[in-house]
């Protein structure tokens, strides 16, 4: 696994594959990680991701939350606040916040966590060659290394500085300039725009009286656009628009650093918050730099699906929506489950194909996405070039509409070997091919409650949430049947049970065992003891409480089909589509 600078897609991947027990090497030119700066907020469906990994709690507990967002627009003295909303506006969102932690403490967690598991970044190493086999049967084997990289140790100091390895996969996490897809020929589809921003951390002085420093703010003025983001402790982080004719060099046409520093930044900035004074300590300033937004998805996310590309590496675009570390995290949680099932022998290598299928389309949407955010934030209120930019109605509606997908929650992958939405009317408002919605249930055996995604942790098994209604023989003579796919490959899964009745009056041991692995895997859909949360995930869920059904969640927390319990053989035609019996 490569980096340079798609840290986070490197460090995440990096730990859910040695967390799930495989052989992984990581490389990375720096040679200390890094400590500040660059990408920092994490929206609720990553927050979820982490959770899943145990990781959350450690995220939360050093970091500064977006609860709310402030806006504000041209006044006859400046700038006036026209209104405050909620920052997340995805009624599902089980986090319904967005949080911001510095790069380098995100990375220390991961870090932290890789190490447990006997895993270490090797620094400072680079490939300086990639080679994959075109032996047909090489590729088609997962047991097989056809994959050659020979490495340059930069910290040698004397005898061979290379080193030559065989790998059976790689990925190149290395960042918007990526070697590794350079390397394999892939293009970057999309365009530059012709917006140019800063952005500079800094910590206010007691001078600064804007009011919205700790709220998520959009600032529109006559001066230009700002953008503010809470961080941790008193830090925030300002995006400032800059006009292209000074940061752009116009003999490259590329953005030049050497144009602005902080204190011209800081100036900018305090021309847009007039009549506010926005105040800081320039020798308090941890980092700053200035970008051209630019809006790119990669021709292609793998080559052979032996070597994959993620996060950076195969898409680019604006930091100001917040999406780039989410969706480097998130590529790479779709495909270290299915490396892992591949390499286990529990899944064809074919697999490895919806990698590319799910992860493309969604970084389409992504830049489709960013095109109209960047767009509106950028252009002044009402006054574009041709002369009718965006009213604020129209800002802050596209701000809310857009909820669902910036947040994450809204992630709806397509109809594949691995969505089989046939019987999505079993459960009409769990959504085939999108994450497990978030609801609280009680255990049944000690009456604790639980939320619906703890059950589901990225420990690479396929969770079958089991609704009997009144058919729980039926299923438990399914599952403990010998001709059935669950049967022969019965480490791939774990099975949750859902039952309806109080806490009061259920005896979880009358469960069949096939439903009952452990105590804690039997759930009551009912209230937890002050009766303020939980229950009614049947009509949450849309499962008829006598019919029941069965629902498939794939290892990193996506609904893949769900099964009337009249039609439960429908479950082998599913799994036989991807997974390997023996």
């Amino acid at each position: 696994m490569f980096s340079s600078r798609g840290w986070a897609c490197r460090v995440f991947c990096a730990n859910a594959l040695v967390r799930a027990g495989l052989n992984v090497r990581v490389i990375d030119k720096r040679p200390v990680k890094v400590a500040a700066g660059q990408a920092d907020g994490i929206q609720p469906r990553t927050i979820e991701v982490l959770q899943s990994y145990g990781l959350a709690d450690k995220v939360l507990s050093q970091a500064a939350f977006m609860i709310m967002a402030a806006f504000y627009n041209p006044g006859p003295n400046g700038i006036e606040c026209i209104g405050r909303v909620p920052d997340v506006t995805a009624p599902t969102a089980r986090y319904p916040y967005e949080v911001t932690l510095h790069q380098g403490a995100i990375e220390g967690i991961f870090l932290d966590s890789m190490k447990k598991e006997g895993l270490e970044v090797e620094r400072p190493i680079i490939p300086v060659s990639l080679q994959i086999s075109e032996d047909p049967k090489a590729l088609a084997d997962p047991h097989a290394y056809p994959v050659k990289v020979v490495l340059k140790h930069l910290d040698w100091e004397s005898g061979e500085d290379t080193e030559t390895v065989r790998a059976k996969f790689v990925v190149g996490a290395d960042g918007a300039h990526s070697w590794v897809r350079k390397t394999l020929g892939i293009s970057m589809d999309g365009e530059q725009t012709d917006f140019v921003w800063g952005v500079i951390d800094i910590t206010p002085s007691e001078k600064t009286d804007f009011p919205d420093t700790r709220n998520k703010s959009a600032i529109h003025s006559v001066n230009g656009s700002c953008m503010i983001i809470p961080r941790e402790g008193d830090k925030i982080r300002l995006y400032i628009q800059l006009s292209n004719k000074d940061a752009v060099d116009p003999e490259t046409g590329r953005v030049n650093l050497h144009r602005y520093d902080p204190k011209r930044l800081l100036d900018v900035a305090k021309d847009t918050f007039k009549p506010f004074t926005m105040d800081a300590a320039l020798d308090k300033v941890e980092w700053w730099t200035i970008y051209q937004i630019g809006q790119r998805v990669a021709s292609r996310f793998t080559t052979n699906e032996r070597v994959f590309i993620a996060g950076d590496a195969c898409h680019t675009h604006s930091p100001k929506a917040g999406q780039g570390m989410n969706a480097s995290m998130n590529d790479t949680h779709n495909l270290a489950w299915k490396l892992t099932h591949v390499l286990r022998g529990w899944a064809d290598i074919s697999l490895l194909k919806t990698y590319e299928f799910e992860r493309r389309k969604y970084a389409q949407d992504l830049i489709s996405f960013d095109k109209t955010f960047s767009a509106l934030f950028s252009e002044k209120i009402g006054d574009d070039s041709k002369g009718h930019g965006p009213t604020h109605e129209e800002f802050i509606g596209a701000f809310q509409d857009y909820g669902n997908f910036s947040s994450g929650v809204g992630v709806h992958y397509a109809p594949s070997q691995i969505i089989e939405p046939t019987y999505q009317a079993a459960a009409s408002n769990l959504i085939i091919g999108q994450r497990l919605l978030p609801h609280v249930l009680v255990r049944a055996a000690d009456a604790r409650e639980v939320n619906i995604q703890d059950l589901a942790p990225a420990d690479t098994r396929f969770k079958l949430f089991v609704f009997p209604g009144e058919h729980t023989q039926t299923v438990a003579a399914y599952l403990d049947n010998s001709q059935r796919f669950f049967y022969k490959r019965r480490d791939a899964f774990d099975v949750i049970t859902i039952l309806q009745g109080t806490k009061s009056t259920v005896n979880y041991l009358g469960v069949p065992l096939v439903l009952r692995s452990h105590w804690t895997k039997v759930l009551l859909d009912d209230t937890d003891i002050t009766g303020s949360r939980g229950g009614r995930i049947h009509e949450r869920y849309g499962i008829d409480r006598f019919a029941g059904a069965l629902v498939v969640v794939r290892p990193d927390g996506y609904v893949g089909t769900v099964a009337p319990l009249d039609k439960l053989a429908t479950l082998d035609t599913y799994f036989s589509g991807f997974m390997l019996s023996d």
